[in-house]
């Protein structure tokens, strides 16, 4: 198990696609194992394709494109602006409510984080907010994407540790949102310090917050009839997936009407890319996976850290400790993948309720691509931007340290994510 571990991070710091990386190091395993026959590991391959609940995926990733040329995002923007626009850093303060809104429509943190470096952080620069602070707040402030329904990320740990979608998807509401709360806060303060002013001279009236809901009400009642859909009991998680898919083209075509044929097609080829991409990395995780139950690690796992200590809050401790170790040199689909088979059902033993989990784990390894040395939103938006990473980790801090503090609270208040799952049933 140790060599496996050991050839996949030499490859995948080598440069080789992640993908590969996971396939060269599952495949080795069989070679050496010697009592496993080597077509077990094709068949491990093939069988993890064979889910249904897998299917969720392409869908919910096809949907979050073809929603970015329906003229979602240009009224979630407008919304986000009458909002909160009136506040200290005000364009800030537009990026971080926009992060959670587009949460329940991309379902990507990268893809989050590369739309708003786009069309928000050139304004943002040119009305004198540093590089550093718009890279940071666009890129950290993607990370509340992760709990926001419907994630990729919580899709995967669904499927992968045998958790309710539908329950993830409840349990990601209030953690969104009081990192977003957190992040705003904290933009308050940085630019309150620096002088960074509102875009808006008032607050906005009754009448101005009620049209900029009206005119982006489709976008936001997506994820709520994701959330009612799928514990009402009227689809499964993957049948939401193709839904949403459907509820992209009717807003699109007949209410937006901004959805061209042409629009479809790049919709389509970009949705063709990220799911060969996603796909392939977990077909490749089937002979890890695999491999990890054959030779008992979360077992061994277990055993020593419950040597260790024999609290549950303080083994929680230890393994988010981990898995932020862990995010800041693997992408998070990878983890999610290779760690959620080890570690839920250590943490179920321990009578931790696996969505509360689930939404914690999500949480850390997601923050992984916000920070150095291989976090990937990080690098889009600094690339985009133009913004040099010393620049942005350095300004980055402060909204590191209030998520870390938003996590270690939910970690200690388990109610606090489990209060709408426990409320719905």
């Amino acid at each position: 198990m140790l060599l496996l571990g050991v050839i996949f991070f030499v490859l995948m710091f080598a440069g080789l696609p992640i993908a590969f990386a996971i396939g060269i190091a599952g495949f080795s395993f069989f070679l050496g194992a010697g009592s496993i026959p080597v077509s077990i590991g094709v068949q491990q391959v093939a069988t993890a394709s064979q889910s249904f609940p897998l299917l969720a995926v392409p869908f919910f990733v096809l949907a979050g494109h073809m929603m970015n040329r329906t003229g979602i995002t240009t009224r979630l923007i407008a919304c986000s602006n009458v909002l909160v626009s009136w506040m200290a850093g005000g364009l800030a303060q537009v990026c971080i409510v926009l992060s959670t809104l587009m949460g329940g429509v991309s379902g990507s943190a990268v893809a989050d984080a590369a739309m708003e470096a786009r069309i928000l952080g050139p304004d943002m620069i040119r009305r004198g907010y540093s590089r550093g602070f718009t890279g940071a707040v666009i890129a950290v402030g993607s990370l509340i994407t992760a709990t926001i329904p419907p994630s990729l990320g919580l899709i995967l740990y669904g499927f992968v540790g045998n958790v309710s979608i539908g329950k993830l998807f409840l349990a990601g509401v209030i953690p969104g949102l009081v990192m977003m709360a957190a992040m705003m806060f904290t933009a308050w303060l940085v630019a309150r310090k620096r002088g960074y002013q509102a875009e808006g001279a008032e607050l906005p009236t009754a009448r101005d917050v009620w049209r900029a809901i009206r005119d982006a009400k489709w976008a936001l009642l997506f994820p709520v009839i994701l959330l009612v859909a799928i514990r009402g009991g009227i689809f499964t998680a993957s049948e939401v997936g193709a839904f949403a898919v459907v509820y992209a083209v009717l807003v699109g075509v007949l209410l937006h009407r901004e959805l061209t044929w042409s629009g479809l097609v790049e919709a389509l080829g970009e949705a063709v890319l990220d799911v060969g991409v996603i796909m392939l990395i977990i077909l490749m995780s089937g002979m890890v996976g695999y491999a990890i139950i054959f030779e008992q690690a979360p077992q061994t796992i277990a055993a020593a850290m419950l040597g260790l200590t024999q609290e549950p809050v303080l083994v929680i401790l230890l393994i988010l400790l981990f898995l932020f170790i862990a995010g800041l040199f693997v992408e998070s689909t990878v983890l999610v993948l290779m760690l959620t088979p080890i570690f839920v059902p250590l943490v179920t033993r321990l009578g931790v309720d696996p969505v509360h989990f689930g939404i914690l784990m999500m949480s850390v390894i997601t923050l992984g691509g916000m920070t150095p040395p291989v976090g990937v939103a990080m690098y889009t938006v600094c690339g985009i931007l133009r913004c040099p990473v010393e620049e942005y980790f350095r300004e980055s801090l402060p909204f590191l340290a209030a998520i870390v503090l938003v996590i270690l609270a939910l970690a200690l208040m388990p109610g606090i994510v489990l209060f709408l799952p426990n409320i719905v049933g």
